[in-house]
């Protein structure tokens, strides 16, 4: 029987450079996209996905992400007397969405370094890990079509996008093979290898490795196994290459729309586009955009 997926990471210690001055006094990860934080759009597709369980590897400065999640008595206080009972069932539901476990990473080590950080927390078990940068939208959310991967195959398996040659060098690259017998219609891949951010002419297909992961728990022996790579880092994908040795390794051009929140590029479409989704606002800021002269 395949271990059900129970629990997922959350690698939240970088400081978050991109953003700066925005992010020199609060995480990027608090950084909102309209009026939600970053990490709880992720915590959200988590929780949509099945999963109750979050493990936020955080680092120095990251204080605000565990209040956001936890219980905030003066405000619920304060929206109550005000009878804003709207806002305060708002609120009331961060804290209430699911169950939140923290672990520091002390260092800015790597993506692998933070994954296994939560080592002990996941246990021996399946787990997934989610970038709070990659915003998707989806009709099913991102991290349930891994899971039906994972769950037919009980094999680790990755979220994959086509990337442009011009982008390619800041991505792990995969080489793959299509899996063409579980009807996903050319958008399920058996990996044979994969690198870490190569050059275009060295990359070997234009599938790229993005924030969601599914992973059994014979990774953390593959990042204790692996020496730091790029940067002097521990790289999650250099793991994933290790895991491959003894392990099938599944990716999955997953239906939705991805959007790099961690560029700032990406952050600003993320918002016009999440924007004129919202019933309250995208009538009103549709208007807007159709006045603005833009030179």
């Amino acid at each position: 029987m395949i271990p059900k997926v129970r629990k997922a990471v959350f690698p939240a210690a970088g400081l978050g450079t991109r953003f700066l001055p925005a992010t020199k006094a609060q995480p990027k990860e608090m950084l909102p996209i309209v009026d939600k934080p970053l990490i709880q759009y992720g915590v959200e597709e988590a929780m949509h996905s099945g999963i109750q369980n979050i493990i936020i590897v955080t680092g120095r400065g990251k204080s605000s992400i565990e209040d956001h999640f936890d219980v905030s008595f003066e405000l619920e206080q304060l929206l109550e007397s005000k009878q804003k009972t709207e806002m305060l069932s708002m609120v009331r539901a961060i804290s209430d969405m699911i169950d939140v476990s923290y672990v520091r990473q002390k260092e800015a080590l790597g993506l692998g370094h933070a994954v296994l950080r939560a080592k002990e927390l996941v246990g021996n078990e399946p787990f997934t890990v989610v970038l709070s940068d990659d915003i998707i939208s989806s009709e099913v959310p991102c991290i349930r079509q891994l899971l039906d991967v994972y769950e037919y195959y009980g094999a680790s398996v990755v979220a994959l996008v086509e990337v442009p040659s011009d982008q390619i060098s800041a991505y792990g690259v995969v080489d793959a093979e299509l899996v063409s017998d579980n009807g996903s219609e050319g958008r399920l891949f058996r990996i044979r290898n994969m690198v870490e951010k190569p050059k275009a002419a060295d990359a070997p297909s234009n599938l790229a490795i993005i924030g969601r992961y599914v992973l059994t728990p014979e990774i953390f022996q593959c990042i204790e196994s692996i020496e730091p790579g790029r940067g002097g880092e521990i790289q999650l994908t250099d793991a994933l290459k290790y895991m491959l040795r003894n392990r099938p390794i599944y990716g999955l051009k997953f239906e939705g729309t991805r959007y790099d929140a961690g560029d700032k590029l990406g952050f600003l479409k993320a918002t016009v586009e999440f924007a004129l989704d919202r019933h309250d606002l995208g009538g009103p800021f549709r208007d807007y955009l159709k006045n603005l002269c833009i030179q």
